[in-house]
């Protein structure tokens, strides 16, 4: 099955091309048109391929024109809204007895995508070894993205991590985010407290952390913790600068200032009382964690659950954005920006399409009774070996994929059982 007409597939579904009218304004382009050369260039853009290969396809429209429709039409704006809203489509459209209820959970991480050595605005990322820029990506449970940004090498993974789970757009509620090592801290945990949604890391040498102790005074009550344990919390400093954490986190949450604005004016006054207060809550909240981490092996098998989608949807993109080896050649940050996004595009055209297929071939009669539990949750939309991403794009909008009809997306009320993962997580 050719990509491009799983991406078209997707937008006629959903009817996401609306948003790119509403943010440019509308033109002199007929509607049809206008789809035709936006599905191309998300394509072209997507798939790292580039406009002027694309533009030699069977479809009918120039390089020329294509790119005229870039810059007139598709914004980073636009292809924001028009991810979030396959993203809301697949929630709509998926059935509850196959996939189960809603989750809200997350998994995030970094993706290090490499760029040309002339590319000036390229930097040099210790960690990954080579030249490049960062993709933060935040993918819920079922292999659905429902956040991407661009970050530089050197920009703070928190920060990424909780302008994701803040600002995704979706209407999926988080909860918890889940990270590797280098998506944690304990400014982390308490910013994550402040925000009210859990931080689930996997932490490296865990064995190597240390337990501060509740209350000061009682150095005797946890003898068989002692050599884990550290001093005691400092409450009185979080009681003193409580409204002052709460400001910052309010500055968080309504978009007044972003998370890696705060974070950089506290590093470079560490000493600040209220950062230091943020330190002593994520540090409770780190101890509570690990000592959860320790005892419940659910929660284990759940982190590294979510953690395995990050890394299956990482697999995905390295398939879709084949173009020039999988290196990124412009040096415009604009140009990064679009390639993220119509990544993201591709990707949840993918996850759409495939979960309305696995829908209609397990929801015949005879597979009723075949699929056990685990069969069930080992179910993922996320797979390629019948997609083909490469050769001529031949982009016929008169041929629809024989999928079964589903509803437009809407409002996603909160389930009762995810209401009930949220209080037992809590």
């Amino acid at each position: 099955m050719p990509l491009v007409d799983m991406l078209k597939e997707a937008v006629l579904r959903t009817g996401c091309l609306d948003a790119v009218t509403s943010v440019s304004g509308g033109g002199s382009l007929s509607p049809e048109v206008l789809a035709e050369r936006l599905l191309l260039v998300i394509y072209a853009y997507g798939t790292n391929t580039g406009i002027k290969a694309v533009a030699s396809g069977g479809h009918g429209h120039t390089e020329d024109e294509l790119r005229y429709v870039r810059r007139r039409y598709l914004s980073a704006e636009a292809a924001r809204a028009i991810a979030v809203q396959i993203a809301n489509a697949t929630f709509a459209a998926r059935s509850t007895e196959l996939w189960g209820q809603g989750s809200t959970a997350v998994a995030s991480d970094s993706t290090h995508v490499r760029a040309y050595d002339q590319n000036l605005f390229t930097e040099w990322h210790s960690r990954y070894g080579g030249r490049g820029v960062l993709i933060y990506w935040h993918v819920e449970k079922k292999s659905l993205a429902i956040h991407s940004q661009l970050i530089n090498c050197t920009a703070s993974e928190v920060a990424a991590m909780i302008e994701g789970a803040m600002r995704h757009g979706t209407t999926m509620d988080v909860e918890a985010n889940y990270t590797d090592s280098h998506g944690q801290s304990e400014i982390g945990f308490g910013i994550t407290r402040l925000l009210n949604f859990d931080l689930l890391p996997r932490i490296k040498r865990i064995n190597k952390v240390k337990l501060y102790r509740p209350v000061a005074g009682e150095p005797d009550a946890y003898p068989q913790l002692t050599p884990a344990l550290t001093r005691p919390i400092r409450w009185e400093l979080i009681a003193q600068q409580y409204d002052q954490m709460i400001k910052y986190a309010t500055a968080i949450r309504t978009r007044t200032a972003s998370t890696e604005a705060i974070l950089r004016r506290f590093t470079r006054n560490a000493s600040h009382p209220t950062y230091a207060a943020m330190l002593e809550v994520g540090r409770a909240q780190k101890t509570i964690f690990v000592a959860r981490y320790l005892r419940l092996r659910d929660l284990q098998r759940e982190i590294e659950e979510g953690l395995n989608v990050m890394e299956s949807s990482n697999g995905a993109n390295s398939v879709i954005a084949y173009g020039k080896g999988g290196e990124i050649a412009s040096n415009r940050r604009d140009e990064q920006e679009m390639f993220v996004l119509c990544l993201r595009i591709l990707q949840s055209a993918l996850v759409y399409v495939n979960t309305l297929m696995l829908q209609d071939i397990l929801g015949e009669p005879e597979w009723a009774g075949l699929l056990t539990p685990a069969d069930r949750r080992g179910l993922t939309p996320l797979f390629w070996s019948h997609v083909r991403p490469y050769g001529e794009v031949n982009l016929d909008m008169d041929t629809r994929l024989d999928l079964a009809a589903v509803k437009l997306p809407g409002p996603r009320v909160p389930t009762d059982a995810a209401d009930q993962q949220s209080s037992e997580r809590a």
